[in-house]
């Protein structure tokens, strides 16, 4: 599972992103975002506003979304299946991991 598809599975879930898996490894959300943009074409839309860091000072968050009809043709055209197969992958690597854990 790709930073790039985490990303793309949060989009079309058109769920919040705060509760979306932390990324892994040294490639910026942003970057992956341009990536899907531009290698990929999906029509990501963004909006920066501003909100208050953990320590007090102030900052900016960027949001990044995929209109609805977008999503809704993106779905349809093998989406859900694509989702569907990604939470199954998921949930074996879950397994996997507790497995060699409690091993």
């Amino acid at each position: 599972m790709t930073a790039r598809g985490a990303v793309l599975a949060v989009l079309l879930s058109n769920e919040d992103q705060a509760g979306a898996d932390p990324l892994q490894g040294r490639v910026s959300l942003a970057a992956i975002v341009r990536q899907l943009k531009r290698k990929y074409n999906w029509p990501i839309e963004s909006g920066s506003y501003p909100a208050n860091a953990g320590d007090g000072r102030a900052t900016w968050v960027t949001v990044y979304s995929l209109a609805p009809e977008v999503i809704a043709a993106a779905m349809e055209a093998g989406g859900h299946d694509w989702m569907e197969s990604r939470r199954v992958a998921k949930a074996a690597k879950r397994r996997a991991l507790s497995k060699i854990r409690h091993d």
